[in-house]
């Protein structure tokens, strides 16, 4: 087992801690983009009320249910199709960086294509969280197109916790991406904040400018 990572049995015997429980949704596709580029799997994440990234998912309280039960009842709020969790969907539970009172646990469910499609219709048009908790499902991509554009971006964005290791993880866990393309991603993606970092200067500079005129 890795550093840090602890065992569903482990983390619940933990006392005087929270515990949250998320799920990576996903399934294999012969889709293509733009007809040429291999879309190879659908993976769900989803756009949080705060702008960060994460996967779907919230608090549960084991004393009143099981992780799979609250785990269940949340994907119906913020998913609003009900979705059957079980203990074998369980990857792994760690304490959450910076946190030692919060444990996360992490699902894996695989689906069939047109399941995975009518989760993203019932998202936007019957979950209670939609536009609240939830601003939208999103897709992961991963292809790489011609300037780094694809997987590579998308990890460059901002991610709620441990989301985007545990993103990384499981494409790596189940083979989802190779692992040298994998890395080469993470690369780009690094080069990637260097220029949003320059970008955000220049914008707060910008800002600084019009405050000043007032």
């Amino acid at each position: 087992m890795a550093s840090g990572q602890l065992s569903r049995a482990e983390a619940l015997a933990y006392s005087g801690c929270r515990h949250a429980c998320h799920m990576m949704l996903y399934c294999d596709t012969e889709t293509q983009l733009f007809g040429r580029l291999p879309i190879r799997h659908i993976i769900l994440m989803q756009m949080r009320f705060d702008g960060l990234l994460g996967f779907p998912g919230g608090f549960v309280n084991p004393s009143k249910e099981t992780l799979e039960a609250g785990l269940s009842r949340e994907l119906l709020e913020e998913l609003g199709v009900a979705l059957p969790v079980v203990v074998e969907d369980h990857v792994d539970s760690c304490h959450a960086p910076a946190s030692s009172s919060l444990i996360t646990h992490f699902y894996v469910k695989k689906m069939e294509e047109e399941q995975i499609r009518e989760v993203e219709r019932a998202a936007a048009c019957t979950a209670t969280d939609h536009g609240q908790e939830v601003l939208g499902m999103v897709r992961v991509p991963l292809y790489t197109m011609k300037g780094g554009g694809g997987l590579a971006s998308f990890l460059s964005h901002s991610f709620i916790g441990n989301a985007r290791s545990q993103l990384v993880d499981a494409l790596l866990r189940l083979h989802l991406v190779a692992p040298e393309e994998l890395h080469k991603a993470l690369t780009h993606s690094l080069k990637i904040h260097t220029h949003t970092a320059e970008d955000l200067q220049a914008a707060l500079a910008l800002t600084d400018r019009n405050r000043k005129r007032f």
